[in-house]
C-alpha cells in the first residue's frame, strides 16, 4: 500500500516541531532521525521500519498505563513499537493524508517534557 504523505515531508514536519522546543537536538540515531534533549532522546521517525511499509513517530508516555489506554482508545493512530516500547514509547501512525499535525506536534512537545531537565521545565518549558 503506498503511502498517502511522503515520508521526506512527514519528517519535515516533525523536525519542525522537535527543533522549536528549547534545547533540541537531532542525530541519526539506529539508522534513523532521532531527536534529544540534554542528551535524552524524545522522538525517533521511523519510516518502513523493518519492511513495515508504515511512517511512524515514536515519542515518550508516561509509562504503561498511558501507552494501553492511547492503543485502546486509538488502536489506528497508535500502536506498541518495537524495541523501545518496553520503556515508556508509543508510535504514531504520521503516513496520512488525515495526520492531525496539532496533535502530533502536541505529542512530539509532550515527549519533550518527559525527557528535558527539571532545569528546562522550571525555566518555562516549551
Amino acid at each position: 500500500m503506498p503511502l498517502a504523505v511522503e515520508p521526506d515531508g512527514a519528517l519535515a514536519r516533525v523536525r519542525a516541531a522537535a527543533l522549536a522546543l528549547p534545547e533540541t537536538g537531532e542525530k541519526v540515531s539506529h539508522g534513523i532521525p532521532a531527536f534529544h534533549v540534554a542528551g535524552k532522546m524524545f522522538a525517533y521517525f521511523r519510516h518502513d521500519h523493518h519492511g513495515d511499509g508504515q511512517t511512524v513517530l515514536c515519542v515518550k508516555t508516561g509509562g504503561r498505563d498511558e501507552q494501553d489506554l492511547l492503543i485502546e482508545q486509538a488502536p489506528e493512530l497508535y500502536s506498541w513499537p518495537a524495541y523501545i516500547g518496553p520503556s515508556g514509547w508509543i508510535a504514531m501512525a504520521i503516513g496520512a493524508d488525515d495526520t492531525d499535525w496539532t496533535h502530533v506536534e502536541n505529542r512530539i512537545a509532550r515527549s519533550w517534557e518527559l525527557a528535558a531537565p527539571r532545569r528546562l521545565l522550571e525555566a518555562g518549558g516549551r
